[in-house]
């Protein structure tokens, strides 16, 4: 069980490209793990418009496009930005300590997938 107060190995920072997604599997939970400028970020890779994987889509600036009804969505915060989206996706925290990326994602009560 994934636990509020652990931070999970989920990639090597070179696993992603620069302006890239990747999909992350903890548990049950889908992640999406971007690379923005050599910032990392956690989403859930889960639209809240169409439930389609988001890690499928498009990384434009700091924004993903979902590849279902190019709904936008604004990574560092998961705020929408574009019509059909009007959820924000969940965020979670990233932290990269050598080369690897660890993501806080809490316990899967607090999951909204």
């Amino acid at each position: 069980m994934i636990k509020a107060d652990e931070w999970h190995l989920v990639a090597s920072t070179e696993d992603i490209d620069e302006e890239d997604v990747i999909q992350v599997r903890l548990d049950d939970l889908l992640l999406a793990i971007y690379n923005l400028d050599g910032e990392f970020y956690a989403t859930s890779d889960i639209c809240t418009h169409e439930n389609t994987c988001l890690s499928e889509g498009i990384v434009v600036g700091d924004i993903i496009e979902c590849p279902r009804h190019q709904g936008r969505f604004h990574i560092p915060t998961g705020e929408p930005k574009g019509a059909p989206a009007s959820v924000p996706i969940p965020t979670y925290p990233v932290k990269v300590i050598d080369n690897k990326i660890y993501v806080a994602v809490g316990d899967s009560s607090e999951w909204n997938n």
